[in-house]
């Protein structure tokens, strides 16, 4: 499935795998949330309660797509998190794998706290 998160000042595209997570998500799309920021990743609510899968990861690559169960939420990390090690990105606790950023995950820098976000397939 490839979807579109889009903010005012921009947009990116990703790929997800087929994953139970994905198909969960895939059924409440579209979605319009509210941006927050915790260091170099973009997070928001999406209203889908999934438990955490079996490879779930703390530690990821840049342009992840990543579910926080923990929080509900989609995680987009594209640096580092206040809690990385270096360069990496850690994301707060161990995050369902959805996919990956289509293009420069550096796109994500431009999205601020409170933006409005939504999120389609494509």
């Amino acid at each position: 499935m490839q979807i579109r998160i889009s903010w005012p000042a921009g947009h990116v595209t990703a790929t997800l795998a087929e994953t139970p997570t994905s198909q969960a998500l895939g059924k409440v799309l579209p979605l319009s949330a509210t941006a927050n920021t915790w260091g170099e990743e973009v997070y928001f609510d999406t209203g889908v309660s999934v438990p955490r899968e079996s490879d779930a990861r703390q530690v990821v690559e840049p342009g992840t797509v990543a579910f926080w169960t923990d929080g509900d939420a989609l995680a987009l990390p594209y640096g580092p998190t206040p809690i990385s090690h270096g360069a990496e990105c850690r994301l707060a606790s161990p995050c369902n794998l959805l996919g990956q950023i289509d293009g420069d995950p550096g796109t994500l820098a431009s999205v601020r706290a409170g933006d409005p976000v939504r999120v389609e397939r494509v």
